[in-house]
């Protein structure tokens, strides 16, 4: 079986890295994912996707990257769930971030691009 999903967006807010009890940092974040298509009033239509970085690729996303920046990701699509404070089971599909590409080039005067970052 396969479960690999590539996308290309756009941050939706300023990555914000957070850290586990442990001290393994995280991030949680959302990208803007054009549809391919237009509907019937020829407006594209865009996805918000729940992605997560693990480690020294989610502490390099939030020190390159600002909401807005233009990322590419490859990953895996997960499903977890948890109870909230009311009891009710909530469930969340997110995309578990391996690789991340930064597409838009360097906020300095250089036009070079940013480099791809793996998890290992």
């Amino acid at each position: 079986m396969i479960n690999q999903v590539t996308l290309v967006g756009r941050l939706t807010k300023d990555p914000e890295v957070k850290y586990t009890a442990e001290g393994r940092p995280f991030l949680n974040m959302t990208i803007a994912v054009n549809r391919p298509y237009r509907n019937q009033q020829g407006i594209a239509e865009t996805d918000f996707i729940y992605c997560t970085i693990w480690g020294k690729s989610a502490e390099n996303t939030a020190k390159y990257c600002q909401k807005g920046s233009l990322v590419g990701v490859l990953g895996t699509i997960q499903t977890r769930n948890y109870e909230d404070q009311n009891g009710k089971r909530v469930y969340v599909t997110e995309v578990s971030v391996h690789t991340v590409r930064f597409m838009d080039k360097k906020r300095s005067d250089s036009m070079e691009l940013l480099p791809i970052l793996t998890i290992p």
